[in-house]
Order: C-alpha cells, then structure tokens, then sequence
C-alpha cells in the first residue's frame, strides 16, 4: 500500500497530462517548452543542489555504475547482436532497436521516483544514472548511426556531438556541481531556496509533458514487435542490472536505485534520434508509449520484489 501511494501519484500526472491533450484542454505543442523547461532549468538546478553538498568520494560510486552502466550496455549489445545476426537488420536498425531497449528515461521518471523514496541520495544515483545515458550511450548510438548512416536523412558530425555532450545541461550542472564540492564551501542560503524552488518543478512539468506528448494510436501496428520490446525494457533489463548488483554486492538503496532506473520507460532521445537518422521511428515511439503505459505495474512489481 506504501509502494502504490508513492508510485501511482507521479503516474497519475502523466494521465493527467494525456488527458488533457486527448480532451483539447490543452495544446499538445505545450508539451516541447515544457519539457525543455524541465531538462534545461529543473533537473540541472536539481542536479547542481544534491552534488554540491556531496563529497567526491560518494559521487564515484563505481559499483553502482558497473551495474547499472554495465546492464544497459549488456542488454544494448544483445539485442543488437540479435537483430544483425538472426534478422539480417541493417547496423542502423538494429542499433534503434537495441537504444529502444536500453536507453532508460531515468532524468523524468526515475529521478522524481527515487526523490520521493529516498530524499536526496535518489536524486544523486539518477543525476549518475542519467549522465551515463548521456554521456556513454548516447554517443555510442551516435556513432554506429553515423558508420552504417546510408539512407539516412542527416548525420551529426564528431565536433558537434562532442559539442553537444558538453553542453549537456545535466553534464555542466554536474561538472560545476562537483568543482563546488571540491572547493569545499557550502551553498549560501538564497541559493539554496532559489535551486529548491526550481527543482521543485521538475517532477510536475516532466511527467505532466510526457503524459500531454504521449499518443496510442501508434500502438495498432506491429502490436508484437512492440510487447516484446517493452518486455525486454521492463523485465529483462532490470533483471540483468539487479543481478550486476547482487554480484557487486551494492546497498539496498544503491540497488533499488539502480533497477527503478532501469524499469523505467524508454527515453526520448531514443525517439530524437530515430528522427534525426530516419530510421525505426515508428518503432521507437510505440515503444516508448507502451513502456509508459505499462512501467506502472512493471515498476510496482520490481519494488515489491525489492
């Protein structure tokens, strides 16, 4: 009952936010600047709020970046592997497929999760989390997009993608973050109220945009090819990164951590890409739906187990 009191408000503001874009309420055009909000001003204040106070020493946590890092790649090279091996898809295809898999919405869900079951310490292993998904496997998409990028509608080349993880929001929050750690003085009061006040707002403007953003009628459609995607995103993965866990023999808190981040739903900029490349994009979006629709059981599930 605790598990479900926790888990179902922040769905709920996803409904709501389906809601109101099904019904007219609101625009769904609303759902882009709200979500730029949310990854431009609300996560990065976040982030910087919860590292600044942190000593370096608990920011390299490495075990838990094995596991978690290590499933999502594990899983990435499997279902690639799978695709390029069994199926014959193109390197570009199979990469899509793979990133629909393993790249996990971990800065809009898993963040405002983790935050409202452990405090702080959830916003840090999701800060972690998310840089790795943007830092390590964002790229290495990138890169396979861009060798086997024939047929696609345009590349990104070396100097902008390495322009673009630099300029991460979440990134620059968390390298100005750690040089503040490392100076050793502590955030005056303002600050603090003022970093507060605006991560405050990420969890009801990210998960209200997903919800505005999110459609079904893509899901009418390869019906198959999406549940087992989804399946592999809500069950597989989370099952191969608990297990890292056990192995690296992880606290229980860095370990629920680490599997809600992985329970999650697929992330946007898996769609983003599918854009950019013009490649599986039908694929990747109802993905992404379906893993939003069904994360709410899956991860009431995998929090129960925990």
């Amino acid at each position: 009952m605790h598990l479900a009191g926790t888990i179902l408000p922040i769905f709920a503001i996803i409904l709501a936010g389906w809601l109101a874009g099904v019904s007219g309420y609101l625009p769904r055009e609303l759902a882009a600047p709200l979500m730029r909000f949310a990854y431009y001003v609300a996560m990065p204040a976040l982030v910087f709020l919860t590292i600044a106070d942190e000593t370096l020493h608990s920011l390299l946590d490495w075990r838990f970046v094995a596991a978690f890092g290590g499933g999502s790649m594990l899983c990435f090279a499997a279902v690639m592997l799978f695709e390029r091996i069994a199926r014959g898809n193109s390197a570009r295809n199979s990469a899509m497929l793979a990133a629909a898999v393993s790249m996990t919405n971990t800065g809009f869900v898993a963040l405002p999760i983790l935050k409202t079951l452990f405090g702080q310490p959830g916003v840090l292993a999701a800060a972690i989390a998310t840089i790795f998904v943007g830092a390590v496997l964002f790229p290495v998409l990138v890169v396979i997009l861009e060798i086997d990028r024939r047929g696609a509608s345009r590349g990104v080349s070396g100097a902008a993608l390495i322009r673009q993880i630099a300029t991460n929001p979440v990134i620059l929050a968390t390298l100005c973050a750690l040089a503040w750690s490392i100076v050793g003085v502590r955030l005056p009061g303002p600050v603090v109220s003022l970093l507060t006040i605006l991560g405050e707002a990420l969890t009801p403007c990210a998960l209200f945009s997903i919800g505005l953003d999110l459609t079904l009628g893509e899901l009418r459609e390869r019906v198959r090819l999406y549940a087992l995607l989804t399946v592999l995103k809500l069950a597989i993965v989370p099952l191969v990164v608990y297990a890292l866990c056990l192995a690296a023999r992880l606290d229980h808190t860095a370990t629920v951590a680490a599997v809600v981040c992985a329970a999650v739903p697929t992330a946007k900029s898996a769609y983003v890409l599918a854009v950019e490349y013009d490649v599986e994009k039908p694929v990747v979006s109802g993905v992404i739906s379906m893993t939003t629709l069904f994360s709410v059981v899956t991860l009431l599930g995998w929090l129960h187990i925990l």
